[in-house]
């Protein structure tokens, strides 16, 4: 699977990561891992101590670009897509939505502008991973500032007065990508649990490659010969 799984701070695209790795492992077999850290300053795999997170917080905005540009070009390397499952939780559509928001570049015009920039990363994929399916985790306003309130973010982004144009700039972003295979999915009132029935449905249905479904043969026939 190629998966990327882009939403506002809040909406539970975390959460949903971690559940999908699950089922990629029960249904598939094998692991499907998720490349989660591109908010800053969660910028690396593992556990960044306190002053190293201060670290990349008191970066100027310049740097804080240029590490995120080398960032996002590294995980098009084609060793990332070589691998069967390759999923990414935000990616260029949070450097879009954050980047002139709360970081300091990236606005429309810009040599760092996000917005082209993120159109050049999906001509990229669309060569590199034409099967990659680009999944949009919506959230209700209302929805997301209960979140907020009842179990705020160590290092959170998302501010109050932000929220509607966050989600609507990533709804935006979803609807202006030029990648083909898209779907939406809802966790106002739904559980991490449904969402991934909802997946799965949906995911069955219309995005399967070849590649997992020899995988499902081979899943399959293992159960049988181990159920004998």
């Amino acid at each position: 699977m190629n998966l990327i799984l882009i939403g506002g701070e809040y909406s539970g695209t975390t959460t949903l990561a971690n559940k999908l790795r699950e089922w990629g492992k029960k249904t598939f077999g094998g692991d499907h891992g998720w490349h989660d850290h591109w908010k800053i300053p969660h910028l690396a795999h593992g556990e960044l101590t306190e002053e190293e997170f201060q670290q990349i917080l008191n970066l100027s905005p310049n740097l804080k670009e240029q590490y995120q540009r080398y960032h996002m070009e590294y995980h098009l390397q084609p060793s990332f897509y070589s691998d069967p499952d390759f999923n990414l939780v935000g990616f260029c559509y949070d450097e879009v939505v954050y980047g002139p928001l709360y970081y300091g570049y990236g606005d429309q015009g810009a040599y760092s502008g996000r917005a082209v920039h993120v159109r050049r990363i999906e001509k990229t994929i669309s060569v590199m991973a034409p099967e990659t399916v680009l999944i949009l985790l919506k959230c209700s306003p209302e929805v997301i500032r209960e979140r907020m309130k009842k179990d705020p973010h160590k290092h959170g982004l998302l501010k109050d007065k932000d929220v509607e144009h966050v989600l609507n700039s990533f709804e935006q972003q979803f609807d202006s990508s030029i990648l083909r295979r898209k779907m939406t999915l809802d966790s106002t009132s739904t559980s991490p649990d449904k969402l991934i029935e909802e997946f799965e449905e949906k995911f069955m249905e219309a995005f399967l490659t070849d590649i997992d479904r020899q995988r499902l043969i081979v899943r399959s026939m293992k159960k049988n010969k181990k159920n004998r």
